[in-house]
């Protein structure tokens, strides 16, 4: 068999802009998909009798898992966005299983559609960071 010749790493300047602006939609659809779920279960979820100490409790353990990543994240730190790629899947199986609800299904989608942008982001900007620390490195 033929041994490949290794694909050429892009130049330094393709890669910068397109970490940056990776590494800025990730962390607003973040923040955006920790907000959608505090309205959702503050405003859309109240029960006749108030939220109380319950709905603290629960959006306390849903956004456990997005602060975990957070700071990572805001640190810019590539293997953060490889962990969120892999948490991200919980939030976008509870988005598809609450888009079949009647009454609430657009939180559902809006759930989907920002946990997947979410992971497309974190994941491309894992990818051109590693690229980008091996150009560094002097790998052609």
């Amino acid at each position: 068999m033929a041994k490949k010749t290794p694909k050429p790493l892009p130049e330094l300047s393709w890669l910068e802009p397109r970490l940056r602006i990776s590494r800025l939609l990730s962390l607003a659809s973040l923040a955006a998909l920790a907000a959608l779920i505090v309205a959702w279960n503050l405003i859309f979820t109240l029960r006749p009798s108030g939220a109380g100490l319950g709905a603290v409790v629960i959006i306390s353990i849903a956004l456990f898992p997005l602060l975990i990543v957070a700071l990572g994240m805001i640190l810019g730190s590539a293997k953060t966005h490889i962990w969120a790629c892999i948490l991200i899947n919980v939030y976008f199986v509870h988005g598809v299983l609450a888009s079949f609800a009647s009454e609430q299904a657009w939180l559902g989608y809006a759930e989907v559609a920002l946990s997947a942008l979410l992971f497309g982001s974190a994941f491309m900007h894992t990818l051109w960071c590693f690229k980008y620390q091996r150009k560094l490195a002097g790998e052609a």
